[in-house]
């Protein structure tokens, strides 16, 4: 993790230039790739409990809520983090790190997405130990930040796999669409929808991933914001839902 000149504590990134070579496109496929071993196909974040509602029934509903999910708290939160924890994790900034984190365990408002951020955390970390990389040695790390919630793993991830020149922005690109396919797949499973409905919503999502991206990376660590109360009551709802298909 080659040091950078990284940004202040209250202000991120602004730059959203997404300009890669190869070297740069490789890691944010893999990391973006449903096949990453860390869970995330078990989740739902809320989804099934919106389906056992009645709030989402269809294709146009389900397409509705994730966009919503999408702009109001992916983009408010998770992505507007990852850009700060990437250039922290590059300048081995352990006192913005440590604070992130706390910020991520802080804002899940049910024990259910507290718990997901925390595995998936932990399972991409074991995931980048796996790889054995001689640019990454996890005894290295404070103990605090040995198991991470998962936006500030994956910033780490983005820190050790990206040329140390790129900007964050690709990696936000990444998550997002990592985030949608997962989403995708539990409203195919949950509502239910066929593979055609599924693709369509993804090709709605894709189109709005550019401008969640673009606000993320305009937010300051004031404006950054977790704030989603249906979201959050469908999530406490969900863990005790009577029958589900998806991990709580």
């Amino acid at each position: 993790m080659a040091a950078i000149t990284t940004t202040t504590p209250t202000t991120m990134a602004t730059s959203t230039s997404t300009s890669i070579d190869g070297a740069g496109l490789l890691p944010l496929l893999w990391l973006a790739s449903p096949a990453l071993p860390i869970g995330g196909f078990s989740y739902s974040e809320g989804l099934e409990a919106a389906v056992d509602a009645g709030r989402v029934r269809d294709e146009a509903s389900a397409a509705d809520w994730l966009v919503d999910q999408l702009h109001l708290s992916l983009s408010r939160a998770d992505l507007a983090l990852l850009a700060q924890a990437v250039a922290a994790w590059r300048e081995r900034d352990w006192s913005t790190l440590l604070r992130l984190d706390q910020w991520v365990r802080g804002t899940r408002e049910t024990a259910e997405l507290r718990l997901q951020s925390e595995q998936m955390g932990r399972s991409l970390i074991e995931w980048l130990k796996s790889l054995r990389r001689d640019d990454f040695v996890p005894s290295l790390l404070p103990s605090a930040l040995r198991a991470p919630s998962y936006p500030v793993a994956y910033a780490l991830a983005l820190a050790v796999h990206l040329p140390p020149e790129q900007p964050p922005a690709p990696g936000l690109y990444a998550y997002a669409f990592g985030w949608a396919e997962n989403m995708v797949q539990a409203a195919i499973k949950a509502v239910p929808l066929g593979q055609s409905a599924g693709q369509r919503i993804l090709a709605r999502l894709s189109q709005q991933i550019p401008a969640a991206v673009a606000h993320a990376m305009r937010l300051s660590e004031t404006d950054r914001q977790a704030f989603s109360p249906m979201l959050a009551i469908l999530s406490a709802r969900h863990e005790n839902q009577y029958s589900r298909l998806f991990r709580s």
